[in-house]
């Protein structure tokens, strides 16, 4: 690990294989608690490359638990977070709703980090037992159009490092992991990102894969459709600026979308959008990802039609009773 310190405080990057083999050594407990949490706290001190990006998803990839769902055509909604904005679990909402409207959700998440509530905790507030038996996982892909996949029981990486992580609450190049190590490996994928320069990296490496990929970045920091501000798409169809004017909306105040910092308060708001009881602007947010899913799967469709299958499943209760079938599986 002195080697690896010394590169970094020499401002060098490590090739593609180096990094691959950094995280392999972290998942198997080749370094203490103190030097993982200097390599994190180093290397986030400046930004990645493509070649360590690949690394480390490689290293995630081919340690990861294998899940073979047997679905084809499967979505993620999975933002990197770290953009401290605290907003309410949008992402993981918009899931529901896009499984209410008839599409298959291998939603990856995991404990908040950086924000007040991640995926997994507003999840495990409300009654979910995570799980990676793949019996289970098949059978809520089956009833409830979903499953979740809580992040640390896929990979081991995830798992070794989450308690440095949680000390540490800093967004650290995990964040940036996370929605490129779905162990499903999902054909659609919609990613939240919180810079544009990451954006771009990612549009880069999804280039060369052959995914179905959305990745969005609003233009104030959000990691994900805010609302807030127009936001801009890396895609299979190529990079776009989309105006909220042009897509029929007014623009937000940011306290319209805070979760209120707690995972209690997180939850109330994530169960008021499921029961059609949040407010205009919750609800639009939802709904504009949702639509973004939708589309990405379905590259034909407009913003507007994917927009109105994503309002018809919340309104009709369908994103609501995935909710409620998932967690009784």
């Amino acid at each position: 690990m002195k080697a690896i310190l010394n590169h970094l405080f020499e401002n060098r990057s490590f090739a593609k294989e180096e990094a691959k083999n950094i995280l392999i050594n972290i998942a198997r407990g080749q370094y203490n608690p103190s030097q993982m949490a200097a390599f994190i706290t180093a290397y986030c001190m400046r930004s990645s490359t493509i070649d360590e990006m690949e690394g480390f998803r490689d290293a995630m990839l081919e340690l990861c638990v294998p899940v073979n769902l047997e679905t084809e055509n499967l979505v993620d909604l999975c933002g990197t977070g770290g953009d401290s904005k605290d907003t309410f679990n949008i992402s993981t909402l918009a899931s529901f709703v896009v499984a209410g409207a008839g599409y298959k959700v291998a939603k990856h998440g995991n404990y908040g980090v950086s924000s007040g509530s991640g995926s997994s905790n507003v999840m495990e507030y409300l009654g979910y037992w995570f799980t990676n038996e793949i019996n289970t996982l098949k059978r809520s892909i089956e009833t409830a159009g979903i499953c979740f996949l809580h992040a640390p029981l896929f990979n081991p990486a995830m798992k070794v490092i989450a308690p440095i992580r949680k000390e540490l609450a800093v967004k650290t190049f995990f964040n940036i992991l996370g929605p490129m190590v779905n162990p499903v490996k999902p054909k659609n994928q919609m990613v939240g990102v919180f810079s544009l320069e990451l954006a771009r990296v990612y549009a880069y490496l999804y280039q060369k894969t052959d995914k179905n990929y959305t990745i969005v970045h609003s233009l104030d920091g959000y990691a994900e459709i805010s609302l807030t501000s127009d936001f801009k798409t890396f895609s299979n169809q190529g990079e776009q600026i989309c105006k909220l004017a042009e897509l029929g909306f007014d623009k937000l105040n940011p306290t319209e979308i805070s979760s209120g910092h707690s995972v209690p308060e997180a939850a109330a708001v994530f169960m008021q959008v499921l029961n059609n009881q949040a407010t205009k602007a919750q609800t639009n947010v939802v709904l504009c990802n949702a639509a973004m899913a939708i589309k990405t799967i379905c590259p034909e469709k407009s913003f507007a039609e994917s927009f109105d299958e994503a309002n018809v499943s919340l309104q009709s209760k369908k994103a609501l009773n995935s909710f409620k079938t998932l967690l009784t599986n």
